[in-house]
């Protein structure tokens, strides 16, 4: 059976989240995407109320695994026997970011590798800070977020105003 991981905070998910998510699953039998808590990110979120965005966001793949991790997401991995890292790659910040992560993951477990999955083209400059910009300004974010999320992810910034 091959798995593998897909970590991100998804503070909020995204469509870009959703596209990458989508595309990985038809990769592996199983895709794990787990909501990691970054001690560097303010979050608007808890992670419980991220794992259900996710769930709403997502519920129509079959294949998908949806949990959290306050660990390192490699140590995540290999606990649960899997050796595939999947992440997003939208810009040279998130290029130097990665291969930053990527060393450090190697080094904890060189048997784990990472796969590079660059967004669509509608979704290569979706973040989810600046959606929660957006919100707060009130500017539309319908092409953006979920469907099924977007009025909790309004009310739930628009709480923090």
């Amino acid at each position: 059976m091959r798995k593998a991981m897909y970590p991100g905070t998804f503070d909020p998910i995204t469509k870009g989240h959703v596209d990458v998510i989508e595309r990985a699953a038809n990769l592996v039998d199983t895709l794990y995407v787990v909501v990691a808590d970054n001690m560097h990110k303010h979050r608007s979120f808890s992670v419980e109320t991220r794992m259900d965005f996710v769930r709403r966001a997502t519920s129509h793949i079959p294949n998908i695994v949806i949990t959290s991790t306050s660990d390192l997401v490699v140590r995540y991995a290999q606990e649960h026997d899997i050796k595939l890292l999947v992440r997003g790659l939208r810009n040279i910040q998130d290029y130097e970011n990665e291969y930053a992560l990527y060393q450090y993951n190697r080094n904890i477990n060189p048997n784990i590798e990472t796969v590079i999955l660059f967004p669509s083209s509608r979704n290569h400059f979706v973040s989810s800070s600046a959606i929660k910009e957006l919100i707060y300004h009130g500017a539309d974010i319908d092409l953006y977020i979920p469907h099924d999320i977007i009025n909790d992810v309004k009310k739930g910034i628009l709480s923090h105003k």
